[in-house]
C-alpha cells in the first residue's frame, strides 16, 4: 500500500514524472463556476467543456452521482470530473458531499490510473465548497486509490 503524499502547491501543476490525473468533486447539477474548477479552467478549457456537454446530454450517458470522466488536457495530463456532490448548498441533508459517490468515483479512477498507469493529484477534494470533513475523505483515499498502489498526492495551496 502507497503513502498518501501531501505537499503545498497547485493541484493544476502536479510535481511528478509521467502521466497525470488531476482529480476534483463536481457537482450533480452541471454547476462550473466556483472553487478548484475555476484554477482547471484558466488552465484548460477542455474539463469544463466536456463537463458541460456530459451534464447537457444526462438523459442519455452515464452522468450522476459516483460517475466519472477523465478528459486529456496534454499529452500525459487528464483532468477527471467525478460527481461526489449532490446539489451546492448544506440543507437538511448535510453538507453537499456524497461520501458513498466519492468512493465510488475513487474506486473507478483508480481504474483509470492503473490503466493509464498514472499518478493521481488533487487539492483536498470534497472538503472545500462540498463541505465534506477530511478525516472522512482520507480514509476513502486510501482505500480506493493507495491501497491499490496507485501514487497519490494532495495539494494544500501555499
Amino acid at each position: 500500500m502507497r503513502t498518501l503524499t501531501v505537499v503545498k502547491g497547485d493541484a493544476t501543476s502536479p510535481q511528478a514524472k509521467g502521466p497525470k490525473i488531476i482529480a476534483h468533486v463536481c457537482n450533480d447539477l452541471g454547476g462550473w463556476g466556483k472553487g478548484f474548477v475555476l484554477a482547471v479552467s484558466r488552465r484548460w478549457p477542455e474539463p469544463e467543456r466536456d463537463f458541460r456537454a456530459w451534464h447537457r446530454g444526462r438523459a442519455g450517458n452515464d452522468f450522476g452521482l459516483g460517475a466519472v470522466r477523465v478528459v486529456q488536457v496534454k499529452p500525459d495530463v487528464w483532468v477527471a470530473n467525478m460527481v461526489a456532490q449532490r446539489g451546492i448548498r448544506t440543507g437538511s441533508s448535510g453538507p453537499p458531499i456524497r461520501y458513498e459517490a466519492l468512493e465510488r468515483c475513487l474506486t473507478k479512477l483508480a481504474d483509470e490510473a492503473a490503466a493509464r498507469r498514472a499518478s493521481v493529484h488533487m487539492p483536498r477534494i470534497g472538503c472545500g465548497l462540498a463541505g465534506g470533513k477530511w478525516d472522512q475523505v482520507e480514509p476513502i483515499i486510501l482505500r480506493t486509490l493507495c491501497a491499490k498502489d496507485i501514487p497519490t498526492t494532495v495539494y494544500d495551496a501555499s
